[in-house]
């Protein structure tokens, strides 16, 4: 079968050209934004993409065309489809009918950490052995691609509250149907399609009600928006983490790096890892629950845990130059930016942190968390904001907010320049963008090499 992915790019849909390759499908895709990682990994698995959206790309015809929820009615490849009557579904449809069907689903969902929990889970069961199936929003740099089959029932699943598709409007993570289910934590995002969060804390009901009483739901005990969920109804076990919890962490150094794993008032071992911050804890209370649930002991998978190497863009160390490190990372919502500069500051005490930010997700582009903004780059050194031509409001008023130096900045050029200037030796540069930032990662990388030359 031949299978055209509109938005294949996009860090679902990209996957899921893997997993259709895998199960033997001629696979090709059409993007308006082809970049790395996913452009790269693509390339990598012999998967021609193509660039745009023309109804070209279509002919001939291929037997199934399925469609990204970036894509929206009167994108020409869209109205291509409508017209000639393609058979079409969407992503999320998919995985479910033709990857899900049978297996023991491991669903991870949350505002933050989805990515890096279920690939911390995915590792854990394949250092058990298990070797799960999975499909992540990111590159797992334990297993070097962001999705695979498998060769047992197990599978984990990034499970996103984003809406599967223009002609489907539920969340993406309605679909899959898991049999264990982590809820990492619930906040407001995502403006372009939820007027409030009570609207996302009904699409989390949703998924609570697919769950069987014979699965399991893990969450931390203390997220509000989740006890509002679990309140609407619930009718599967249930398990908790953080303080007062069934899961908790004692920390044995500040920075997350060393801490003790207790289960039910008894102390399961120790975790020395690589990860730093409190947030990194968090997410390895509810994978070591998850992993539980399907046969992997805590010690087996404390173990595992000092192995992980977390995902490409998630304080992805890029270059060190002259002691100045420089880090890639996906944060993109203000709990994500303070969460993220609060384990690096935590890591290097009283040294320089330059934070360089794009507001570049839908909900930042409307403007929804500016007030929060300023508070969440308290533990920079500096803070340098960009200013794209697509953002519809201006960044004048978080400068004037914010509690450490900080200034807007409208290209990559003058980004870099001002990097050139402030960065000492021991400096940690952090970029923060859910996109590619207009190439800047590569062209500071490049700038710093040659300035140090």
């Amino acid at each position: 079968m031949h299978i055209h992915i509109l938005g294949i790019c996009g860090t679902f849909m990209g996957s899921l050209a893997l997993l259709a390759r895998e199960l033997g499908h001629r696979v090709t895709g059409s993007d308006a934004n082809v970049y790395p990682p996913m452009s790269t990994q693509l390339a990598a698995q012999g998967i021609e993409l193509q660039e745009g959206y023309a109804p070209e790309h279509l002919q001939p015809a291929p037997d199934l065309v399925v469609i990204g929820n970036a894509l929206s009615r009167g994108n020409p490849a869209v109205e291509y489809v409508l017209d000639q009557g393609l058979p079409y579904a969407s992503g999320p449809q998919w995985l479910a009918d033709h990857v899900l069907q049978g297996r023991w689903v491991l669903a991870v969902a949350g505002t933050h950490g989805k990515t890096t929990t279920a690939s911390m889970l995915a590792w854990l069961l394949e250092d058990a052995g298990m070797a799960p199936g999975y499909l992540i929003g990111g590159v797992p740099q334990n297993f070097g691609v962001s999705a695979r089959l498998g060769g047992t029932p197990f599978f984990v699943v990034e499970a996103d509250e984003y809406d599967s598709a223009f002609f489907d409007k539920r969340s993406k993570f309605v679909h899959y149907r898991p049999r264990t289910l982590v809820m990492n934590n619930l906040e407001y995002d995502h403006a372009d399609i939820f007027p409030d969060l009570a609207a996302i804390e009904r699409q989390f009901h949703h998924l609570v009600r697919t769950v069987p009483g014979s699965g399991l739901i893990i969450y931390p005990k203390t997220e509000a928006a989740l006890q509002r969920v679990i309140a609407q109804g619930c009718w599967t076990p249930l398990q908790t983490t953080g303080a007062d919890a069934d899961w908790q962490a004692r920390l044995l150094s500040a920075d997350g790096s060393h801490f003790e794993v207790w289960l039910h008032g008894v102390c399961q071992g120790e975790v020395r890892w690589q990860q730093t911050g409190e947030h990194s804890v968090a997410n390895a209370l509810v994978a070591l629950a998850a992993a539980r649930h399907v046969g992997v002991s805590p010690q087996q998978a404390m173990a595992a845990l000092s192995r992980f190497a977390s995902v490409k863009r998630r304080m992805e160390l890029l270059v060190e130059v002259n002691g100045i490190r420089v880090y890639d990372d996906f944060a993109h919502h203000p709990t994500a930016i303070a969460t993220t500069l609060a384990g690096v500051r935590r890591q290097v005490g009283q040294g320089q942190i330059i934070a360089v930010i794009e507001p570049r997700s839908n909900t930042m582009r409307l403007g929804s968390h500016q007030a929060a903004l300023p508070a969440s780059v308290a533990d920079a050194s500096e803070v340098i904001w960009y200013q794209p031509p697509e953002l519809d409001w201006s960044l004048d008023q978080v400068v004037a907010d914010s509690p450490v130096p900080a200034q807007v900045l409208d290209s990559t050029a003058a980004i870099i320049d001002r990097v050139l200037t402030l960065a000492e030796p021991g400096c940690q540069v952090v970029i923060m963008s859910n996109g590619s930032f207009a190439g800047l990662h590569r062209q500071l990388v490049a700038a710093l090499e040659q300035h140090y030359v």
